[in-house]
C-alpha cells in the first residue's frame, strides 16, 4: 500500500515515462524500475569489458602495424564503454564494487556471444560485422531510453560501435578479395558467429517475460524479434558485398507478412551458455578474476592517493 507521498511521486513517475521525457538519479523511480535497469546496465557493462578478451588476445598476432593499433583502439573503446556503463549503474544505488563482484563470482550475466572462441584473424572481421552489428541495431534505440544516464552514455558508445562493425565489416571484405583460403577464412568466421550474433537479442518474445515491462518503461523500444528481424534483414543485404553467405539455407524474405525468415536457432546452446556452460565461460570469467586481483594495487594506490588529495585540500 502506497502512502499518499508515494501516490503522488508514482503518479510524476508516470507522466515522465507516459510525456516520453526521462526519468534521471535523484527522482523517484519504482523499485522495479531500479532494479530493472541496474540488472540491464550492469549486464551490458559486464559485456563490454568480457568481450574485450577475445580481442584483446589477437593484438599481438594482426597481420600488419595498422591492423594492431586499430584492434587496440577499438579494445580500449570497449574499456570505456564498461566505464560509462558503470558509472550510469552506479546512479542507480549499486557501488561499483558490488557489480563488479557479482561479475567476477559469477552471478551476474553478460552476453553469451563472449563465450565463443576467436579462432583466426577472421574473427576480429565476423565479431566486427555481426557482434557489434548486432550491438548496434540494440543499443540505437537505447539512446532514447527513459533513464537519463543509460541514454545518454548510448549516444557514445553507438557512434564508436559503429566505427567497430566497419572495421570488421573491412577484414572481411579484404580477405574476401584475397586468396582461396582467405576467403574461405572468412566464410568459416560469419559460419561460427551468424547463429550466436542473432541469439544476441535475446530469447523469441513468448519467452522473455520482462520485455513487456521495460517497454511499458520505455528503456527498450522494441521486442527481440523485432531487433532481431531489423538485424537479419541488414546482415542479408550487406553479405552480398563480401561476396559470401550466410549458412542460412532458409534466410529469405517472405512479401506476405513482410518479415525476414531464418533458421530455427539453438536455444538450448544459448540457455546453456548463459547458464555458465559455454566453450568459454570459465575461462573468460578467470582471466577477469585474475586481471582483478592483479589490479589491486592499482586501486588501492589510487585511494590512497585520493585520501591524501582530500586531506590536502581540507587543510588549505
Amino acid at each position: 500500500m502506497l502512502t499518499p507521498e508515494e501516490e503522488a511521486a508514482q503518479e510524476h513517475f508516470d507522466a515522465v515515462i507516459a510525456d516520453d521525457s526521462r526519468i534521471e538519479p535523484r527522482d523517484w523511480m519504482p523499485e522495479g524500475y531500479r532494479k530493472t535497469l541496474t540488472r540491464q546496465i550492469s549486464q551490458h557493462a559486464h559485456s563490454e569489458i568480457i568481450g574485450m578478451q577475445p580481442e584483446a588476445n589477437w593484438i599481438t598476432r594482426a597481420p600488419s602495424l595498422k591492423r594492431k593499433s586499430i584492434l587496440m583502439a577499438k579494445v580500449q573503446d570497449e574499456a570505456g564503454h564498461g566505464l560509462y556503463l558503470y558509472s550510469a549503474a552506479e546512479t542507480l544505488g549499486t557501488p561499483r564494487d558490488v557489480l563488479t563482484e557479482q561479475l567476477i563470482s559469477g552471478k551476474a550475466k553478460y552476453s553469451s556471444i563472449f563465450n565463443y572462441p576467436a579462432r583466426s584473424w577472421a574473427d576480429m572481421g565476423a565479431i566486427g560485422w555481426l557482434v557489434d552489428g548486432a550491438a548496434i541495431v540494440n543499443q540505437v534505440p537505447l539512446c532514447r531510453a527513459s533513464y537519463g544516464p543509460y541514454g545518454r552514455a548510448m549516444v557514445r558508445v553507438c557512434k564508436e560501435e559503429s566505427f567497430h562493425q566497419r572495421q570488421g565489416f573491412e577484414i572481411l571484405m579484404e580477405l574476401a578479395a584475397g586468396t582461396d583460403s582467405q576467403k574461405q577464412m572468412a566464410q568459416d568466421a560469419i559460419n561460427r558467429f551468424y547463429e550466436p550474433s542473432l541469439m544476441m537479442f535475446g530469447p523469441p518474445d513468448g519467452d522473455s517475460p520482462n520485455s513487456q515491462q521495460t517497454m511499458k518503461w520505455k528503456i527498450k523500444r522494441f521486442t527481440n524479434d523485432d531487433l532481431r528481424q531489423r538485424f537479419v534483414g541488414m546482415i542479408a543485404e550487406q553479405v552480398k558485398v563480401l561476396g559470401l553467405t550466410l549458412p542460412d539455407p532458409e534466410l529469405c524474405f517472405d512479401e506476405e507478412t513482410g518479415k525476414w525468415m531464418h533458421k530455427d536457432l539453438n536455444w538450448a546452446e544459448f540457455k546453456a551458455v548463459i547458464a555458465g556452460a559455454g566453450p568459454c565461460n570459465a575461462q573468460r570469467l578467470q582471466r577477469r578474476r585474475d586481471a582483478h586481483h592483479e589490479g589491486a594495487w592499482v586501486r588501492e594506490a589510487a585511494a590512497v592517493y585520493a585520501e591524501k588529495m582530500q586531506q590536502e585540500a581540507e587543510v588549505a
